[in-house]
């Protein structure tokens, strides 16, 4: 853990210091570009170290910070910012693609992002500027229009994106270059230190990748898609705000301005003066002075476009000034004659008795006006003439439509960085941590519980080291003290069930050796079935024959009851068990009756243990091992697959160590023999697939004939003596 903070806080210097250099590497190389009036920007080759080297993060704050320091000498650099973010964007996905860089992968980069980037900025440059700037872009775009006689926007746009590929190639080229010099061990620590845990590898983070598919909406995603609304909301609710706030202060500003305007202008005037203004036009003397002094007043009143005197009659009025701030030159000529516009004739009786008016808002095809009268009056007489200040509201709408504009770029740089460094904190505190947690607790649960896999589980949840000092950590800690206590005790668990195998297995043997010692023609008959038995299991397994049946918990239940396989002969009589010679009919009946004596006692134990038991194969094997395929068996005279799997194998097992071992009334056949015997009873007496599988393990069964070869020695003595015994009686008889 305390590595793995040293490592963090190491890895986040490295990652300021590369962001840092980075910077400073697009500024040196775009001033000498400038300085040296070069076709390139050259502004992106540190974006593309520090992206490639540390992701997007460092990549995006690098593009972004440069924009800001070019401020100082490029005033427009900041709103190209976007174009340098998509660079460091753009140049992340490429290193995930392309890990080897290849003159192909660098044509492609430089084709793509050229284009992109050149559009981009041909719209920033048109719509804020209707030109660019830069004039060796401009002598290409003007170059282009010559030849190919396209419009100014086309050329523009050809030029940019001709710069920007030829700019974008040679910046990858050199990054790449400087990339491949920066030492391993630093690239490392950049790319490592950001993990809040044990770093993840490219092959890690494709597996959570795609085991977090079903995941409609992954955490990075909602909080994407949150900050993303709520920016939005929010700049809408205070654009537009802001945007009716601007426009009613400056209506009422420049409203103001021009009542301010026109009184002045009121006091300025003289009577008589206007009068032969408007008698005589630019005849009388002092006409040119006065108009002077009026354009002087419209040109510094802020937002007054344009500055009138006029003589109003009753259907229109006279011009004797009509002065446009920006023109040197009168609209109209003095005694020209407009009538009254419709939005005036409301106030027509007011413009007669010389009163106030307010303000008067009119359209037309050129935008939105105000106009402000105020009228002459001498010693309270009414002269009828009129001084108007028109105001333009369509200009201040385009000069806040300008301004939105320029913030609006400025704000998309900031708003992607904001976007990029929320994924990356979502990323590095709450999306790997916890879905790296979870996809080894869901690891914890597929893998199985043998000890050996639960160990290892626990160790990778610890190796994780997540260190991200919030409730995430705190989760990280239970969940390691959780899979560590399950491991223990399911450790705890698995002795205490061995223990108790153990003990079962004993008494499985103790009943089966009690069986065996009252049969005197048994020789290891018990340990010779259950290794038979497990021999067919595992070769019905292996050819996934009874797949559904045929589980390690079944072969191991079988292998374990198959001792018990004659344990109902314990209720057969000493005479008839261990009679010397061959039964006759009525023994045979009562020989029989060990299968179905066996099912009563382990149906009996199993009677006394609660729950799923073993026994309960013991019980199939005991009771239905002497049924045969074809129906014609006991004691139920099942057929086929009615017959219990577990009875069908044992029914191979037994009957080929009966007939491999010796008897009192019979010698042990051959190897062979008891192979063809078997053979020609697959089908008939026996479940063909496990004599098939028995056959095929042939090797296996020799080595159990020969591991308990000893024992069937002694054994063969045992039943040369009793029958020896058994003559010399019949002869003294």
């Amino acid at each position: 853990m305390r590595s793995n903070s040293v490592r963090y806080r190491r890895g986040v210097w490295m990652r300021i210091m590369s962001i840092m250099v980075g910077v400073c590497i697009n500024i040196i190389l775009s001033f000498v570009a400038i300085y040296f009036k070069l076709p390139l920007y050259l502004n992106t080759v540190g974006t593309m170290c520090t992206a490639w080297i540390g992701g997007i993060f460092p990549g995006v704050m690098t593009a972004f910070f440069t924009n800001m320091v070019c401020e100082f000498y490029s005033s427009d650099a900041l709103y190209f910012s976007i174009i340098n973010i998509i660079t460091a964007i753009y140049i992340v996905d490429f290193r995930k693609r392309h890990p080897q860089v290849s003159p192909r992968g660098i044509v492609n980069f430089a084709m793509i992002s050229g284009f992109s980037c050149g559009f981009m900025g041909t719209v920033i440059e048109w719509f804020l500027f209707k030109n660019t700037s830069n004039y060796t872009i401009l002598d290409i775009a003007n170059n282009f229009r010559a030849v190919l006689d396209t419009s100014p926007l086309m050329s523009l746009f050809f030029a940019n994106i001709l710069m920007h590929i030829i700019d974008k190639g040679l910046s990858l080229v050199v990054s790449m270059y400087i990339v491949r010099s920066v030492p391993m061990d630093i690239v490392r620590g950049i790319r490592d230190g950001v993990w809040r845990q044990r770093p993840l590898s490219d092959e890690e983070l494709k597996d959570l990748k795609d085991w977090g598919r079903d995941v409609r909406f992954s955490s990075r995603t909602r909080m994407t898609v949150m900050l993303i609304g709520l920016s939005t909301v929010l700049l809408a609710i205070v654009g537009s705000i802001g945007i009716n706030l601007y426009i009613t202060d400056t209506k009422a500003e420049r409203t103001e301005t021009a009542i301010r305007t026109v009184k002045f202008a009121a006091e300025v005037m003289d009577r008589d003066l206007i009068d032969e203004c408007f008698t005589k036009g630019r005849a009388a003397d002092r006409y040119s002075e006065t108009e002077n002094i009026l354009k002087h007043i419209c040109d510094n009143a802020h937002g007054v476009e344009k500055l009138r005197v006029v003589k109003v009659v009753e259907d229109g009025a006279y011009f004797v000034f009509d002065l446009n701030k920006d023109s040197e030159t009168q609209l109209c000529e003095p005694r020209d004659y407009v009538p009254i516009r419709e939005e005036f004739k409301p106030y027509s009786d007011d413009f007669i008795s010389g009163n106030e008016i307010e303000p008067i808002e009119y359209r037309n095809d050129s935008g939105v006006f105000l106009n402000v009268f105020y009228p002459l009056k001498y010693d309270g007489e009414n002269t009828g003439y009129y001084i108007g200040a028109e105001i333009s509201r369509t200009t201040a709408t385009m000069v806040l439509v300008r301004f939105l504009n320029k913030m609006g770029l400025i704000l998309a740089g900031f708003f992607i960085l904001i976007i990029v460094f929320v994924t990356w904190m979502t990323d590095m505190y709450v999306e790997y941590p916890i879905s790296s947690l979870a996809r080894c607790v869901d690891r914890f649960s597929e893998d199985g519980y043998d000890q050996a896999t639960l160990d290892k589980n626990v160790m990778t949840v610890r190796k994780l080291g997540i260190r991200t000092g919030d409730e995430v950590e705190k989760l990280y800690h239970a969940i390691c003290q959780l899979t560590l206590n399950q491991a223990e005790q399911m450790r705890n668990v698995r002795k205490l069930s061995e223990s108790t195998a153990q003990m079962q297995d004993g008494i499985i043997i103790t009943m089966a050796n009690m069986v065996e010692n009252r049969d005197s023609d048994t020789g290891a008959h018990i340990q010779k079935t259950a290794a038979y038995v497990k021999i067919i299991a595992e070769g019905l397994k292996k050819k996934e024959y009874y797949a559904e049946k045929i589980t390690p918990k079944f072969i191991s239940e079988v292998v374990r009851s198959a001792p018990l396989h004659d344990v109902g002969k314990i209720s057969i009589s000493d005479s008839v068990l261990n009679k010397p010679g061959k039964l006759t009919e009525e023994e045979y009946e009562i020989m029989k009756t060990h299968a179905s004596e066996g099912k009563k006692i382990m149906e009996t134990a199993i009677s006394s243990v609660h729950g799923e038991s073993y026994l309960k194969e013991a019980r199939n094997m005991a009771a239905y091992h002497h049924e045969r395929w074809d129906g014609k068996g006991y004691p139920e005279g099942l057929h086929g697959e009615e017959i219990p799997l577990s009875a069908r194998i044992m029914a191979v097992a037994d009957v080929f160590d009966a007939l491999t071992s010796p008897r009192v009334y019979k010698t042990a056949y051959t190897l062979e023999a008891a192979v063809n015997l078997l053979e020609e009873g697959a089908g008939t007496q026996f479940d063909p697939k496990c004599v098939e599988v028995f056959l095929e393990s042939l090797p296996e069964v020799e080595s159990v004939l020969d591991r308990y070869h000893d024992q069937i020695a002694t054994y063969e003595t045992h039943i040369m003596n009793a029958r020896h015994n058994r003559d010399r009686k019949i002869k003294i008889s």
